[in-house]
This record gives structure tokens, sequence and C-alpha cells, in this order.
């Protein structure tokens, strides 16, 4: 593994951002998406739900994680809206729930891909990819702006979002 330093790999700060010293992250999308989803079982539940798994006992096995982990974390992803629970019931048996990316749950997923991505570069080959269904090309997370030109960490600016122009779902 390299462990060098890149090569300009940092954002610029723009306007009241600059310089760094004169404000505090207390808003961070970052942190705030950490505390919502931020433990390992969280990240792996995740990945079994965009794997297909719809079933408590397969996300269990599948997770590696005990019942008692999986339930927490299934209520806890369900509660923040990342998933959803549904009844179902097999002939003879109690009703169940299985659970279903939501949007919001679903927006997650180049952020998973990215992860994908940098793990089985730096830390060890995974032996499977992600692969477009159509053409069959691997697929790479990659920054664009929404002109479509693809960036480099330098090529980033942070900068204050103008007033009238938040995310969806944002909440300050």
């Amino acid at each position: 593994m390299n462990a060098d330093p890149a090569p300009s790999s940092t954002l610029t700060l723009t306007g009241a951002l600059d310089p760094r010293g004169s404000w505090e992250a207390k808003r961070c999308p970052i942190a705030r998406s950490m505390e919502l989803i931020g433990t390992r079982s969280a990240f792996v539940l995740l990945r079994e739900a965009f794997y297909g798994t719809t079933r408590f006992d397969d996300f269990a096995a599948r997770a590696g994680l005990s019942e008692a982990v999986t339930a927490a974390r299934l209520r806890e992803l369900t509660g923040a809206g990342l998933l959803a629970r549904r009844p179902y019931r097999e002939a003879g048996q109690r009703t169940r729930y299985e659970y279903q990316l939501t949007e919001m749950g679903a927006d997650l997923f180049p952020a998973l891909a990215a992860l994908f991505q940098w793990g089985d570069r730096w830390l060890a080959p995974s032996g499977v990819e992600l692969r477009h269904h159509s053409c069959g090309a691997q697929v790479h997370a990659e920054l664009r702006c929404s002109h479509g030109h693809p960036l480099a960490v330098p090529d980033i600016d942070l900068a204050v979002k103008a007033p009238g122009k938040q995310s969806a779902g944002t909440q300050n």
C-alpha cells in the first residue's frame, strides 16, 4: 500500500469559509450521516439490502451479526427512514416483516460504491466488481459536477450555499 501523501488532495475553501480558522463545521453533513449510519453493522446491513436481502434471519446470517445486533440496527435504519418494514405471512406461519430500501436508503448507494471501490483498491481485492447491467462495463464511483465534468479533489470548492438553495430533505 502506498501511504505517500497525494499531491494537492484538498478542497479550496471560498468566501466566508476562507480562512479555515474563521468557522466551525457545526452542521456538517458528513458528521450527521455518520451519526445516523456510522456503525460497521449498519453499513453491512445496508450492503445486504442492496444485495437483495429482505428477511431478518438472512440479514443476520449473511452479515455475520448476532440477532440482537441485527434487530437493533434494523430498527435504527427503519426509524431513520433508510429501510421500510413490510409485513408478510407464509402459509401456516405468523406474520413477519421484511425490510426494503426506501428512496432515502437507495440514495446511499453511490457512497457505498465508493467505499467498495476504495476498499478493493487500498485494503484487499475482493474478487468481485460492480458492472453495468446493460453493457457489462465496470462501474466506478466518481465525482462530477452538475454539468458532467469529471472532477478531482483539487477541482472542488467548499462554498456557502446561496439562500434558498437547500438540498431536498435538509433541515437546519
